[in-house]
């Protein structure tokens, strides 16, 4: 596995470790369809998380720069493909994750309701 592929595992890990200790169980991990990926699902009573984290070894680089408006839209997209298969209509929210630094000296910045959907109007 590459490298880059190590630090991102590794920074998905970390934000489990975050979500279950706030009460939240992991219901997926990098769940994808064909175009798009969810970095984490995760639960709570009738609440959903889609998460998206973000991993950086460099501590200059942001890693919250790396989530643009078309990354949103594609978190958006799966996440309502994900919600269709489900037989009820939970309450959704979108999450960031940011990691910075290495295994022995890191930080986190876990950034709630980071995001909603925009509106489409007809």
């Amino acid at each position: 596995m590459a490298k880059h592929n190590d630090t991102g595992h590794w920074g998905e890990d970390i934000a489990c470790e975050e979500l279950v200790k706030q009460g939240y169980s992991i219901i997926e991990r990098n769940w994808s369809t064909m175009r798009h990926e969810i970095d984490i699902i995760a639960g709570k009573g009738n609440r959903i998380i889609f998460a998206e984290v973000k991993t950086r070894t460099n501590i200059d680089d942001d890693p919250i720069d790396a989530i643009d408006r078309r990354k949103m839209l594609k978190m958006i997209a799966a996440a309502n493909l994900y919600i269709q298969s489900l037989s009820v209509e939970p309450e959704i929210q979108f999450d960031i994750f940011a990691i910075t630094g290495t295994p022995d000296d890191y930080r986190v910045e876990h950034i709630d309701d980071a995001f909603y959907p925009p509106l489409k109007t007809y």
